[in-house]
């Protein structure tokens, strides 16, 4: 059982903010994401304390983000507007490849991937976190690790490939 909401959101943020920095690969996004998830685990704090709000929160978060990829595939045109980098503080950095390889994976992939890696969860925990079967759930992590595997090897053979040209 855990206390207040209070000692709740100073233990949960960081995690949090980390699940949600590898989810969007943008600090901003990532803030957005913990700080919606927190405001539903808020509203329901008397019931959750007692049970898992980590887990609800955890769970918010992802679907949360699986619907805002979702949402902006579907109302941004590419190059419609333009990208403004604004310096946020991120405590743990994520190398820019791995950024990279994430933003094309799809949402449900890139989620299963994260919760994988991150959360360290079975497929069974990935498909309640991503609200699907367990197939479904093996399947989203199978197709998004595999595309994880290509790009890191392209990223391993390009400096042989430089050495090579030389």
């Amino acid at each position: 059982m855990h206390g207040s909401f209070e000692e709740f959101v100073e233990a949960e943020t960081p995690r949090l903010l980390g699940l949600a920095h590898a989810l969007t690969g943008n600090p901003h996004d990532a803030w957005d994401l913990v700080q919606e998830s927190l405001t539903r685990v808020g509203v329901r704090w008397r019931r959750l304390r007692s049970e898992n709000p980590g887990g609800y929160a955890r769970t918010v978060l992802v679907r949360l983000d699986v619907d805002r990829t979702r949402r902006l595939r579907r109302e941004l045109l590419p190059g419609a507007v333009p990208q403004r980098e604004v310096p946020v503080e991120v405590v743990d950095e994520v190398e820019p490849w791995l950024v990279e390889a994430l933003g094309t994976l799809t949402p449900q992939q890139r989620a299963a991937v994260v919760l994988r890696v991150l959360e360290d969860l079975d497929h069974a925990g990935i498909a309640e976190r991503l609200g699907c079967s367990v197939g479904t759930a093996r399947s989203h992590l199978s197709r998004g690790l595999s595309r994880m595997r290509e790009r890191a090897a392209a990223r391993e053979e390009t400096p042989e490939q430089i050495g090579e040209q030389r």
